[in-house]
């Protein structure tokens, strides 16, 4: 049965005519993965769920990896945001693939399905499960899970069955892909961190001989 809808009334006729609906991808990753590894993951992901030709909203991962080089490449070569949720915000997101592991690493049992799950917003549903890299000659570094907003049969977005809670996302970092802009903004409260702009140039102070009741400046005015 579904729920209240998703970004707007009950009944929201849901993204423009013609235009696919949009897909948040959660990853979670080992330190030092690779950006390529983790752009080939997505892309595979995406194709294997037939949502190649759906536009991808943001990146998202637990705070704990935000700062990972890879996740935020990855991010910057895709021309998204990365958001960052806190682990305690993950683990209250119900997924069908918890891991024991994950949980004892970053304190969630779920990183790439719950961020990508709490990313898309209340009553979003997995578009497809948690999946791994396959790098050639070395150990997977990289997983990733897509999410969305469900979608009826007429085509307007509602709330799923299951993943995110049905109230409002707790607040998340976002780290900028762009190098011009602040490191880390956050949504719902203040900035945590803000590239500071240049304070104004103070002018140059005048010479003595600059100033308009000085024997110089008199002497270059009336010769």
């Amino acid at each position: 049965m579904s729920g209240p809808a998703v970004g707007g009334p009950a009944g929201d006729p849901g993204p423009p005519a013609g235009e696919s609906a949009p897909v948040v991808v959660g990853v979670g990753a080992s330190r030092g993965v690779a950006v390529s590894e983790v752009v080939e993951l997505i892309e595979a992901a995406l194709a294997a769920a037939g949502c190649a030709d759906r536009p991808v909203r943001a990146l998202a991962t637990v705070t704990a990896k935000s700062s990972e080089p890879g996740l935020i490449g990855a991010a910057r070569r895709l021309g998204v945001p990365l958001r960052a949720f806190p682990a305690t915000a993950l683990a209250a997101v119900r997924v069908p693939d918890p891991s024991a592991a994950t949980a004892a690493a970053v304190g969630t049992p779920s990183v790439a399905e719950a961020a990508a799950l709490l990313a898309a917003g209340p009553g979003a549903q997995l578009i497809a499960g948690k999946r791994k890299s396959v790098p050639r000659g070395g150990p997977a570094r990289a997983t990733c899970a897509l999410a969305g907003p469900a979608v009826t049969d007429s085509g307007a977005l509602t709330a799923g069955r299951e993943g995110a809670p049905a109230g409002s996302s707790p607040a998340a970092d976002i780290v900028m892909t762009s190098p011009t802009r602040p490191a880390v903004a956050r949504i719902g409260g203040r900035r945590s961190s803000a590239t500071r702009r240049p304070s104004a140039i103070p002018p140059a102070p005048r010479r003595p001989s600059d100033h308009p009741s000085s024997p110089a400046h008199r002497r270059l005015r009336h010769p």
